[in-house]
Parts: structure tokens; C-alpha cells; sequence
């Protein structure tokens, strides 16, 4: 992959820097001959002043994290299917593209790359799962009010969410057919695949 080149470095609003340098992390984590995963690294591709980042962040950790929170939320929530299964089955169908994609795999790394090593990172990185969980947790909900009974939470987290987490850090693609449907038939207990509309 040819090395992106930095962006010049303009005069940028607080949003454009907060933007600048999610995009400078991701494009980082896709480059397999780019620079280390620093902060200097990451204001020289984002064009903008290191101490910039340092003042909005403070720390690597806290910038990973809230730059995987806001990917994250970017893409929730899904629409209402009308099911459960039907919504268990956009949420895996889309955690499957996202985890065929560079950006996908990169924000995967990013999770794991944000571990904590402090209270104050693992309290970062506990809101960054409870906003990870806000899509399963609407699901949850919106269930409930249809008269369905969903799974518990663990059960999803251990046999939906875990499995593409496992495989996106593994740098294994799902199947190009029917993981989705047999991951989410599985947790709801369907031995045989319902039909799904192509």
C-alpha cells in the first residue's frame, strides 16, 4: 500500500482536528509500511500540532478511545426490522462487511491497541462498551416492547458480538455466505436457517 502522504497543516477548527486525527489513527493502523502508532506520527499525518492533540486528549489511550467511540456511533443505530431475528440479523450482517473492510479491521486494532493500563482508562474504556452496546441494547428493548423475548445480553455478547471481534483480530474474514444467519440462529436457538429475502 503507497504511503499516504500528511496533510498540510492549515489553520483548523476544534471539529476538523477531532476529525483530522480519527482519520490520521485509521489510516495508520491500515498502512502496513506506515509509521508507528504515536502521537507525533499521528499529528504529522493529521496535520496538525502534536501539543494540539495532547491538550485535547492527554494521552494515546484516550484518543484511540474516543476515536472508536465515534466510529462506532457513527453507525448506529440500525433500523427497526420489525423482529428480533430480523434485527440481530442487520446488526451481525453489518458487523460482517465492516470487518471485510481495512477501516473495520483498523478500529478492531484500535480497541485492542487502548487497552487500560490505568482507573482512568478502564473507565474510558468502560464507556466505550456501554456506547458499543447502546445497538444491542435497543434491540433488547425494542423486542420487549414487540412481546419477544430476547436473549440476555451475555448470550448475545458471547455468541454474536465475540465471535467477529475474535475473527477481526485474527484477521480472519467471515464466510462470504450465511455466517450471519448461522450465528444469529444459533443464539436464538433455530436449528435450521429461516429464508431471507434476496
Amino acid at each position: 500500500m503507497t504511503t499516504t502522504p500528511p496533510t498540510p497543516r492549515t489553520r483548523k477548527s476544534p471539529e476538523q482536528v477531532r476529525t483530522a486525527t480519527h482519520q490520521a489513527v485509521i489510516d495508520l493502523l491500515c498502512d502496513p509500511q506506515g509509521e508507528d502508532l504515536t502521537i507525533p506520527a499521528i499529528a504529522h499525518r493529521a496535520g496538525v500540532n502534536h501539543t494540539s492533540i495532547y491538550r485535547r486528549w492527554g494521552s494515546l489511550d484516550a484518543l484511540l478511545a474516543d476515536m472508536v467511540t465515534t466510529r462506532l456511533e457513527s453507525t448506529s443505530p440500525l433500523n427497526d426490522t420489525g423482529t428480533l431475528r430480523g434485527d440481530l440479523l442487520a446488526w451481525a450482517q453489518a458487523s460482517a462487511a465492516s470487518i471485510r473492510t481495512p477501516e473495520g479491521r483498523a478500529l478492531v486494532r484500535a480497541v485492542i491497541l487502548s487497552m487500560p493500563n490505568t482507573t482512568q482508562s478502564q473507565d474510558e474504556r468502560a464507556q466505550h462498551f456501554r456506547r458499543r452496546m447502546h445497538s444491542i441494547e435497543q434491540i433488547r428493548e425494542r423486542a420487549t416492547t414487540r412481546g419477544e423475548t430476547p436473549p440476555p445480553l451475555e448470550q448475545i455478547l458471547d455468541q454474536l458480538v465475540a465471535p467477529f471481534y475474535l475473527r477481526a483480530i485474527f484477521g480472519i474474514d467471515p464466510p462470504t455466505t450465511g455466517y450471519p444467519e448461522t450465528l444469529v440462529n444459533r443464539l436464538l436457538g433455530n436449528e435450521h436457517p429461516h429464508p431471507t429475502n434476496h
